[in-house]
């Protein structure tokens, strides 16, 4: 894509996030597909650690309808599925991929905070919410390293 028919501005905003539409490379379809299955299993592993560290920390949190298993499980892999599609895509669109994409899950992890504040300001536990919160930053870190790691952009081979 060429940016210059986009507005000045645009393109300055375009440019602070690296978002250039010059690419370095690409996953491999085989590191993805790894990756995924790396990202989803080791973010409901972190889900369930943090719960039975939380339950054990805070015991008043015992029963909170948001640690059970059904209820974060399928939230999660929601979550960790549509990050797993957004890393090919920052790929395309940026010359510096992992930049990029790291700034997506910080910020993708504060705007999943509100529906835990939401449920706090609504009554929850703040103990429990607190768990919850740090459940966010666990599959945003599982999920961010599992992908750039193991399915690293990589310059295509030339034949």
């Amino acid at each position: 894509m060429n940016t210059d028919r986009l507005p000045q501005s645009l393109r300055r905003l375009l440019a602070v996030f690296h978002v250039d539409f010059r690419p370095v490379g690409r996953p491999s379809t085989s590191g993805l597909l790894f990756a995924i299955v790396v990202a989803i299993v080791g973010s409901l592993l972190a889900d369930y650690l943090l719960v039975r560290l939380g339950v054990k920390v805070f015991p008043s949190t015992r029963g909170f309808v948001h640690f059970q298993f059904s209820d974060y499980a399928k939230l999660t892999i929601i979550g960790v599925v549509i990050a797993c599609i957004g890393w090919p895509i920052v790929a395309k669109v940026s010359s510096r991929p992992r930049w990029l994409f790291a700034l997506a899950a910080v910020v993708v992890t504060l705007v999943l905070f509100l529906p835990d504040l939401w449920i706090w300001h609504q009554g929850s536990p703040a103990k429990a919410v607190f768990v919850l919160m740090w459940m966010h930053v666990a599959i945003a870190l599982v999920t961010y390293y599992s992908l750039v790691l193991l399915a690293p952009v990589r310059r295509p081979r030339r034949h």
